[in-house]
Order: structure tokens, then sequence, then C-alpha cells
């Protein structure tokens, strides 16, 4: 397998992407909802995935693809090359602010994450991974993060956790929220794994995501010594959404025995 061509063509066809989602704002955007009304889908969303699944298809007809709305492929398990696609993660933030919004890729390769990418449209910021060769900013290379504890620390978290909810004890949560440096919601997964990635956020989690949600980004913050799992401790499939963790060594075991008390769903 070819992963610097695959690397190369994805970056390409990643940029293409994004040009087109900047173009899509000179128009009206069509807007629907899907699960419940804040589970916001756009027929900008669509066409993304479409563009990108009929290129993968042409020219890796081998490969697979997941993609969040339902384009690709059927996939069950993670055998072969899948790529795990969401066109724009964070498709809210894209309807109401324009910004903090991302394309998110993830190529794996029997389940081992080969190739992650993080896309800020807007800001023109392009986050890049190739496995164990480090993870870049643009064409800056980023360092390997520093081991921190939760008093220093930026957390990630959306507010709905720290409030009552049916997935975790929300007082725990709390405490965590009142023992850190300070928290931060961006609204998107994946802009949130690439301040992680960058050193700006110290850990980020969540009670349910997606794999495109987390497929790119949890390539990238390995290459800087970042641990991604469930709020069980537990390897993630890529196939099934799940809780999810991602945070600085260290760290990322502190909050798991500290902080996170899962209720039974």
């Amino acid at each position: 397998m070819d992963w610097g061509a695959i690397d190369r063509y994805a970056k390409s066809l990643i940029k293409e992407a994004g040009h087109r989602i900047r173009v899509s704002f000179a128009g009206k955007i069509q807007i629907e909802t899907k699960a419940d009304a804040n589970d916001l889908v756009t027929d900008i969303d669509r066409e993304i995935e479409q563009f990108f699944i009929s290129r993968i298809r042409r020219d890796f007809p081998g490969h697979r693809i997941l993609g969040e709305e339902g384009f690709g492929d059927d996939v069950s398990s993670g055998e072969g090359v899948v790529w795990i696609l969401d066109p724009i993660d964070g498709t809210m933030n894209f309807i109401h602010q324009r910004r903090n919004f991302a394309i998110s890729l993830g190529i794996f390769a029997d389940g081992v994450g080969m190739l992650g990418y993080i896309y800020d449209v807007m800001a023109d910021d392009f986050y890049h991974a190739y496995r164990g060769e480090g993870a870049y900013r643009n064409d800056e290379r980023l360092p390997v993060l520093e081991p921190v504890t939760v008093d220093k620390a930026v957390i990630g978290v959306n507010a709905s956790w720290v409030a009552p909810n049916r997935y975790i004890d929300h007082e725990a949560v709390g405490r965590l929220v009142s023992d850190c440096r300070g928290t931060r919601s961006y609204g998107s997964a994946a802009i949130e794994l690439a301040h992680v990635a960058a050193g700006r956020l110290d850990a980020y989690l969540s009670m349910r995501l997606a794999p495109w949600d987390i497929a790119g980004g949890s390539v990238i913050i390995r290459e800087v010594g970042a641990i991604s799992t469930n709020l069980r401790g537990e390897d993630l499939d890529m196939i099934s959404n799940d809780t999810f963790i991602a945070a600085r060594q260290g760290l990322h075991q502190s909050i798991l025995d500290q902080y996170i008390r899962l209720k039974q769903t």
C-alpha cells in the first residue's frame, strides 16, 4: 500500500472540498433536522460527502467509506481500508457562525489508524498525521505534549454533561470543572481534537460520539503522545458510537479514575 500517495491524494481532496464549502456561502443553504431539532444537516453536508465518495470510489474502488450522511458503505467491521468521513463536523456552527467547523477524515487499515486529517475550513488550518511520522498543523510539526495535572489543565467539555443527564454522574463532572484550570466548548469534536493536538486543550471528553467525529483526530493526537479511549478506558473500535476521552499522558487516567462515573443505560 502506497500510503504516501494516498496521503497526497486525501490532502488534495480535502482542500478542494474546503473550497467548495466556502463557495457555498454565496448561495442559500437548505437546512433540515435529523434525530432531533438540534441535530442539523444541510444540503452542503450531503453534497460534500457525495463529492468525497464519488472520487474515492473512482480512484480506490477496493476501499470502503463510512460517512456521517449515509452515502457510503454499510461498514460493520474494520477489515481492509476504510475511510471514515465527516464532511462538516460542527454543522450548527456552520449554520449559525460560519466558522468553527471542520472536515474530519481518518483512513484506517484493518482497524489501525494510518492517516488523519482535520481541516478547519474558515481558519485555513490543516491538521494532518501519518502514523509514525508525527503530526502537523499546515507545514509546522506539532511537538509531543508534556504531562499536565488536572489543576493546570484546560478541558473541553460540553455544559450539558454538567447538568443532570442519563449518561454520567454530572456531579462528578462538576467536580472536574471546579478542579481544573478552565473549560472550553467549541461545538465540534474535530475542532476540539485539533486543539488537543496543538496543546490549546489538555483534554476533551464527550458522552456520545460517532466514529466520523473522532477518526481523523484520533490518528493526529496519537502522534503527539495523547491518548484516546472510551470513558471505560477501552480502545475505540471506530465502527460504533461510544463515549470518548482524549487527553495528555497522565491526565487521561486521572480524569477516568477521579471524575468519571458512568450510568447504566
